[in-house]
């Protein structure tokens, strides 16, 4: 899932914006959410360091302090990754906003059409960056690497374990482990850990904890190779091991 964040000065605009964009992911199956709405630039820093977001759209006026070319500069001081998008009706602000590593610029009035073009190349370039999205099963649909926390094999399907909710897929772990980023980890044989998502290890009972409390397994045949990676300094998490 990609999650999408839209700061516009004009209430109804952003409306508009969002109204349209959740069109399009009906229309075209998308796996995307609006999570995040608002006219106030400083509420989006806020909830921006918070939250994983995957795409911002800025109007560039905002009738603020802080510009949405202001807001860009924040926003990758944090997030190298993200997709910008700006929107105005001022076009002498295009150059200036590509300074940010900008995706694509929007021209208002905007048409549902030029944003479907937009949303529809940022889904197929997210497809792409296997080193930030992970793609789930064939279908079209991707997860942020960091919000997946491991993944399970039940039978002939997959479990992608996130926050929100889990999401399946038919495949194989013969299929999609020379896809996923280095953090993720066999730790056992119904099981893929992203290891900078572990919080806790018990070495009694063989089982991960992550940082929300979900739990997985640990195989022998797979735990040197594990206790390897994260003794290796690989994962970011502070991360302690138990005995009880």
């Amino acid at each position: 899932m990609l999650n999408f964040a839209i700061c516009d000065d004009n209430p109804n605009i952003l409306s508009k914006i969002s109204k349209m964009i959740e069109a399009v992911f009906i229309n075209n199956n998308l796996d995307g959410k609006v999570c995040f709405t608002t006219t106030n630039p400083s509420d989006l820093l806020t909830f921006s360091k918070k939250s994983n977001i995957d795409v911002y759209i800025l109007d560039i006026d905002l009738k603020s302090c802080i510009n949405g070319l202001d807001l860009a500069s924040q926003i990758r001081s944090n997030n190298k990754n993200a997709y910008l998008v700006f929107t105005t009706a001022h076009l002498e602000y295009i150059m200036l906003a590509y300074k940010y590593k900008t995706f694509d610029y929007l021209a208002k009035p905007i048409t549902i059409e030029r944003l479907e073009e937009t949303i529809l190349r940022l889904f197929e370039d997210a497809k792409c960056s296997s080193n930030i999205y992970v793609n789930i099963g064939n279908s079209s649909n991707m997860l942020n690497e960091n919000d997946i926390y491991c993944i399970k094999k039940q039978g002939m399907k997959l479990i992608y374990c996130t926050k929100e909710k889990s999401y399946e897929a038919y495949s194989s772990f013969s299929k999609i482990e020379d896809c996923l980023p280095e953090n993720f980890v066999r730790c056992h044989k119904s099981y893929i850990a992203n290891v900078n998502k572990i919080s806790n290890i018990n070495s009694n009972n063989n089982t991960i904890q992550f940082d929300n409390s979900t739990t997985c397994l640990i195989g022998p045949k797979y735990k040197l190779n594990l206790m390897e990676v994260l003794n290796n300094g690989n994962n970011t998490n502070n991360l302690e091991c138990t005995n009880n």
